[in-house]
């Protein structure tokens, strides 16, 4: 989408450099005026953005038909992702071949910033089981923080040093880590679209998730603190500014999410709305957006603000809904990640063939090493740290499929092409992420399924356990899981499958404990006051 975007923070500011996606003014032609060429650009503007957004549409509507047949014709062990990048890819050699169609501002890292990626993260915070994030949230901010940091440092200077041996192409050292700090970005796009549908041992997927979702601050701050160091400035004193800037950011965007929250229970406690529940929707669609935009505003992590947005709305917010709203914005928000998430891998896919490449086979191979060699020095060590104090143990079955689903995504890519560095690194590290990203997704996330069959992830013991180490609160919902797993042996890795049954163990624990409490029997959410949701079936 050509089209000049104002900047969406100071961490993205540092990165746009001299901003690729912005289109230079037509010249005025001869015995024209100002005005009529001004008239004339935006019209040209306005054609090329109706059909570029007519483009997107197709593009989704064509992935959406592929998902649909890969459902009807029950081939369950293909992620959708997969599907979609492939689908994303097949269109971009097609346009390839009927004309010259290299648009590398057809998707401006910022619109991804502030239109594609609030759906998806505040979705996967709405549909959290709060209960499993925060019985964990201890090992996931060590995974988050700590991880990062040594997985970027440990790619960093790996690549710093296969370039000063010859061994490849050669980067400076704040290119390099730089690079190492984008590149450790775990996407949770593309890690929950791979993970969330497998029915794994709930906390492995909090542990990855939590880590998935969190990383991405820390990846930002890390690669916006590297370029911004200067020469002059001692080690010390540039790790002590990035320290701090990264908890003032971490607490900031937390407590602007959960202002938020909290105000939009307030309001729909106060304001009844349940008569009209278009109103109610609206209300939550503003609420979940505006802390988004407020902290990228004001400099702080969006990504951080929605989530915590979603936490607290989803637990507070959520209560004080009419059953319609309850089940419509759910359907709302999902769908809306959905669609997100669809374009999203559709782009990578597209990209293949959109950029004018610069590949360095040797730089590939190492950067590919070096990141399964940093997400070792991630996991490993901190797991075997964190086992000291865990009541329960992080498996070395589990230690081995966390490592192995460090799956990168289009945030790493979106950094990536706005890295502010000289023009042909540039384009050598944009070809390199692509490949990182493309092989991380394909190839490990396709083989994820294996994998976890092969290691036989789930032994008995971890069966009885899933919230809390208590027999009589986890009794009932582990007989219920049980009686599921048993109506419901075949395995699937369609997201959307998944995401259709609402009491699914990934999405809100909202209903379930509500039913609980009312005696409503497993999968019937019901609404304030015990009154089952008439209408709704869940799959």
């Amino acid at each position: 989408m050509v089209m000049s975007t104002p900047s969406v923070s100071a961490a993205n500011q540092s990165l746009l450099g001299n901003g690729s996606g912005v289109v230079s003014p037509s010249p005025i032609p001869p015995g024209g005026s100002a005005t009529t060429a001004s008239v004339n650009s935006a019209s040209e503007m306005e054609h090329t953005v109706s059909m570029t957004l007519f483009f997107v549409l197709a593009v989704l509507g064509l992935c959406i038909l592929v998902i649909h047949l890969l459902i009807k014709l029950k081939l369950t062990y293909l992620p959708e992702s997969i599907a979609v990048v492939f689908v994303g890819a097949l269109i971009g050699l097609l346009l390839q071949l009927i004309g010259n169609w290299r648009k590398e501002e057809a998707f401006p890292p910022m619109i991804f910033f502030l239109v594609i990626l609030p759906p998806i993260i505040f979705e996967s915070g709405y549909n959290l089981h709060k209960g499993n994030f925060f019985h964990n949230i201890g090992s996931i901010l060590l995974f988050a923080i700590l991880g990062t940091v040594i997985s970027a440092a440990v790619i960093g200077a790996g690549v710093y040093l296969v370039g000063v041996a010859g061994i490849t192409y050669q980067l400076t050292l704040v290119e390099s880590f730089a690079f190492g700090s984008l590149i450790s970005a775990v996407d949770p796009v593309a890690t929950l679209a791979i993970f969330q549908a497998i029915k794994v041992d709930p906390i492995l997927y909090m542990l990855v998730f939590g880590e998935s979702i969190l990383n991405d601050a820390v990846s930002i701050v890390l690669m916006t603190t590297v370029i911004q160091v200067k020469p002059e400035d001692g080690g010390l004193h540039a790790l002590g500014l990035a320290v701090l800037n990264f908890f003032k950011t971490f607490l900031c965007s937390a407590g602007i999410g959960t202002m938020f929250a909290l105000a939009s229970a307030l309001l729909l406690k106060w304001v009844d709305l349940r008569k009209t529940p278009s109103l109610e929707v609206g209300i939550m669609l503003i609420f979940s957006y505006a802390p988004y935009c407020l902290a990228e505003g004001l400099h702080m992590s969006g990504i951080m603000a929605i989530l915590f947005a979603g936490i607290v709305m989803s637990h507070y917010t959520h209560r004080n809904l009419s059953p319609v709203t309850q089940i419509t914005v759910q359907h709302t928000f999902r769908t809306m990640a959905f669609l997100a998430e669809t374009l999203v891998f559709a782009y990578l896919g597209l990209a293949i063939f959109s950029f004018s490449h610069l590949l360095q086979p040797s730089l590939v191979i190492w950067c590919i090493a070096l990141c399964l060699l940093g997400r070792a020095f991630n996991i490993f060590p901190l797991s075997f740290c964190l086992n000291y104090f865990r009541q329960h143990k992080i498996t070395l079955k589990n230690q081995l499929i966390m490592w192995f689903s460090g799956l990168r995504g289009a945030i790493a890519f979106a950094l990536a092409i706005h890295l502010d560095v000289r023009g042909e690194t540039r384009q050598i590290l944009v070809t390199t992420t692509l490949v990182i990203v493309l092989f991380t997704i394909l190839v490990l996330g396709g083989s994820t399924m294996p994998l976890m069959k092969c290691l036989e992830r789930r032994p008995a013991w971890m069966q009885t356990y899933y919230y809390y180490n208590d027999p009589a609160a986890g009794s009932s919902r582990s007989r219920r899981r049980r009686r599921r797993a048993r109506e419901k042996q075949e395995v699937t890795l369609s997201k959307t499958q998944m995401g259709a049954a609402m009491d699914s163990e990934q999405y809100s624990e909202f209903a379930e404990s509500e039913v609980e409490l009312s005696g409503g029997g497993p999968g019937v959410p019901v609404g304030p006051g015990g009154h089952k949701l008439q209408g709704f079936h869940p799959a």
